[in-house]
C-alpha cells in the first residue's frame, strides 16, 4: 500500500490502469500477495493487475486467486527476444488460455540485437556492457563470440526488409499474437523514434523463417530459465 500510494503521489493521479508484481515473491504466501492486490483494486487505486517473470504454474495459481478475489490479472511482463524465447513452451500457451497478454521487456536483448557488439572486440565505450553497476550483469549471457557472430548474420535480413537491426528485433516480438506490447529502452530521443517505427510492421513468413534459420543454434528456449538473470562475473 505504501508503494502504490507513493507511485500515485509521484504520478499526480488517483489511480493507475495496471499495477504489476515484479518477480514472484517466494518469501510471502501467494494468497497474501493477491489479497494485497485486491485491496489496491477494490480501493480504486488500480484497475487491473499483472505479474513479471512468473512461471506458467505461478501465473495459473495467481489467476485463479484473482478470480476468487474479483480482480482481473491481465498481463505478464517477461523477457522475450529473438535470442531469448523461454516463455514460448509454457508461459505463452498458459496465458493464451487464461486471456493474459505479454508486455515483453528487452526485445533487443539489452542492445545485442542492434549488432553494435562485435565478436572478438571489446564492447563500445558507454554501452550497457560496460556498466558494471547495472547493465553488465544482464547482458553477459549474450556476450560470447558465437552469439555475436550469429547476430551479425541478421544484418542482411534486416536490410532486405527495409529495417534497422533494432526495428527487426522489435517487430519480431510483436509478431507473436500473445504479445500486447514491447518495452524498449533508449539513451537518445532518436532511438525512441527509430524503435517506434517497428510498430505495425508485418514480417513476411520467409523473413521469419530466415531469422530462425540463422539464430536457431544460439536461441535459449528452456522454460526453466524464466526469471533467471545472469550473474556478474
Amino acid at each position: 500500500m505504501e508503494s502504490i500510494n507513493g507511485s500515485l503521489r509521484r504520478l499526480q493521479t488517483d489511480h493507475v490502469d495496471l499495477y504489476q508484481a515484479h518477480r514472484f515473491d517466494v518469501s510471502t504466501p501467494l494468497e497474501e500477495t493477491m489479497e494485497a492486490f485486491a485491496d489496491v483494486v477494490h480501493s480504486g487505486k488500480a484497475h487491473y493487475i499483472g505479474v513479471s517473470e512468473w512461471s506458467a504454474e505461478q501465473i495459473r495459481q495467481g489467476h485463479a486467486l484473482a478470480r476468487e478475489l474479483k480482480i482481473h490479472l491481465v498481463s505478464s511482463q517477461p523477457q522475450y527476444s529473438i535470442l531469448w524465447r523461454v516463455i514460448e513452451p509454457e508461459v505463452v500457451p498458459t496465458c493464451e488460455e487464461l486471456g493474459i497478454g505479454q508486455i515483453v521487456w528487452s526485445p533487443i536483448a539489452q542492445g545485442v540485437l542492434t549488432g553494435k557488439y562485435l565478436p572478438g572486440q571489446p564492447p563500445p565505450a558507454g554501452s550497457r556492457a560496460t556498466d558494471e553497476k547495472s547493465g553488465a550483469g544482464f547482458i553477459a549471457r549474450f556476450l560470447n563470440d558465437e552469439v555475436l557472430a550469429t547476430v551479425q548474420r541478421l544484418k542482411p535480413i534486416a536490410e532486405g526488409a527495409g529495417l534497422t537491426m533494432a526495428q527487426l528485433a522489435i517487430a519480431w516480438v510483436l509478431q507473436n499474437p500473445n504479445v500486447s506490447s514491447a518495452i524498449v529502452g533508449a539513451t537518445r530521443p532518436e532511438q525512441v523514434h527509430d524503435n517506434a517505427k517497428a510498430a505495425g510492421v508485418k514480417l513476411d513468413a520467409d523473413v521469419l523463417k530466415a531469422i530462425d534459420e540463422v539464430v536457431n543454434p544460439v536461441v535459449e528456449r528452456d522454460p526453466g530459465k524464466t526469471a533467471q538473470v545472469a550473474r556478474r562475473p
